[in-house]
């Protein structure tokens, strides 16, 4: 199996999971999307819950990368800041997916440790670049910026879900206006 494969296995694992959870990935349904035989995932992944932790891995990876451009391409850190909640629409975006990570943590009693672990990265990285960048905009003292970065992190990431459940991407627009009109993010 070549590094493609591999690649179109992390991928269609997903889309997957941004679907229907870690609890929806199952090996025979990941083969046939990818095309190959449920025995070829074994190669790179030799179980379910090493194949989830990679995912998510990958997909904090990924987040982390693109918050770090994000940061390093805006005019400023508001600006950047402003334009965090488009990370989480974007999956709504995608045929009404979640978050990965969002959607793992609320599995979270049912998930292998090594699963969790990344999961949890993933929220750590998200208050993190927040924190930062509160920081940096001179929106919060270093001292209070966590739990700030914790309550932006928790609202958008709860407002995907509430749009989720409507199938309404609009609904993520409201509520995002409503955390700005309300000064919780940036206006």
């Amino acid at each position: 199996m070549t590094t493609n494969s591999k690649e179109a296995i992390l991928a269609s694992a997903r889309q997957i999971a941004q679907s229907h959870g870690y609890s929806g990935l199952n090996f025979r349904d990941l083969a046939a999307q990818v095309g190959i035989k449920a025995a070829s995932i074994y190669h790179h992944f030799p179980s379910k819950a090493g194949l989830g932790a990679a995912v998510a891995r990958r997909y904090w990876e990924d987040t982390k990368s693109e918050l770090d451009t994000l940061f390093a391409d805006s005019r400023d850190p508001i600006s950047a800041l402003r334009e965090y909640p488009k990370i989480f629409r974007r999956s709504l975006e995608s045929d009404n997916r979640l978050c990965l990570c969002s959607f793992m943590s609320a599995e979270y009693d049912d998930l292998p440790h090594e699963v969790t672990v990344e999961v949890q990265t993933f929220a750590e990285i998200n208050v993190a670049w927040i924190s930062k960048a509160l920081v940096a905009a001179g929106a919060a003292r270093p001292e209070n910026s966590e739990a700030q970065a914790r309550a932006i992190f928790a609202a958008v990431a709860g407002a995907q879900l509430i749009a989720r459940s409507r199938s309404d991407i609009s609904m993520f627009d409201a509520l995002i206006e409503s955390y700005r009109a309300k000064g919780l993010l940036p206006d």
